[in-house]
């Protein structure tokens, strides 16, 4: 059972029914719920091989109407909202620098329907490593929906308060994130300098395909970047995506995608990285220099 549905079953048993109403309002919980996923994905930071973290501080930002409609639920819709990011992460393999927290917050620009999705990474004062989804991934998942209009994420809390542990970062050139190992088997990989040039490929039955653009579509139809003559591969299955982290999007396609295991319709890429389409295994690569 997909993260999204476990959400929504959970939600309907909650006191009795008592959301029911809320359910009418323009803005859902469900489509909430969709929206921190993806501000997750979208402000995702690798922090080395083994480790990408996300997000665990949100404020979910309504117009009048649909706050009154929901606010009287905060607590419960905020502890439910948590689980679903928590659930998601641990299907993305994905880290915390402290405890999830969602808040809700009235906006008087917005317009009854419209919303925001606001975060930011805020480590524990308790703890100086970052909260680690549990071990194993879940049944498939993936997300749909989002908000009308969503911002970006990053906002402008005030600043951490003293004796917090620093927030996380990219190391120096050639250097390692706090606590790795030196060099040697079973090391993380330091991070990319600053500047530093990194390539991308795909091998596909022994065969390399550069990855040179922002970009990358791949499917059974001749208009694909690459060509993948399966008849389990859609005409347009899937596209990857360059960036930090670069990530895979299906597109729509009849059996869908499969990355490390995990079914999913969007996924962070890293090098190693296995992706199944059809009956074809993708390999996804990438190399500093």
């Amino acid at each position: 059972m997909g993260v999204m549905k476990r959400f929504e079953q959970r939600l309907e048993g909650l006191v009795n029914g008592t959301f029911a109403k809320v359910f009418k309002s323009e803005v859902q919980p469900v489509e909430i719920a969709g929206a921190l996923q993806r501000e997750c994905d979208n402000n995702a930071t690798i922090w080395n091989r083994d480790r990408t973290v996300v997000p665990n501080d949100f404020i979910v930002e309504l117009s009048a109407p649909d706050y009154e409609r929901l606010s009287p639920y905060a607590g419960q819709l905020g502890d439910e909202l948590s689980g679903m990011v928590r659930d998601y992460a641990k299907q993305q393999r994905y880290s915390f620098m402290g405890p999830i927290k969602v808040h809700l917050e009235k906006a008087d620009d917005l317009d009854t329907g419209l919303y925001r999705v606001r975060s930011r990474t805020l480590a524990s004062s308790s703890s100086q490593s970052p909260e680690r989804p549990p071990a194993g991934p879940p049944p498939g998942g993936g997300y749909q929906g989002g908000p009308p209009g969503g911002a970006p994420g990053g906002y402008g809390y005030p600043a951490q308060p003293a004796g917090a542990p620093p927030m996380p970062s990219a190391p120096p050139p050639g250097g390692r994130p706090p606590g790795a190992a030196p060099g040697g088997p079973g090391a993380p990989a330091p991070m990319p300098g600053a500047g530093a040039q990194v390539r991308r490929w795909i091998e596909i039955n022994g065969n390399r395909h550069q990855i040179s653009r922002a970009t990358l579509v791949l499917g059974r139809s001749t208009e694909a970047d690459v060509r993948i003559d399966d008849p389990g591969v859609s005409r347009r299955h899937c596209e990857i995506r360059t960036g930090t982290p670069s990530t895979i999007q299906d597109l729509g396609s009849t059996n869908g995608i499969v990355v490390d295991g995990q079914h999913t319709t969007r996924a962070t890429l890293r090098d190693g990285s296995r992706i199944v389409v059809g009956s074809t295994t993708i390999i996804y690569r990438q190399a500093e220099g």
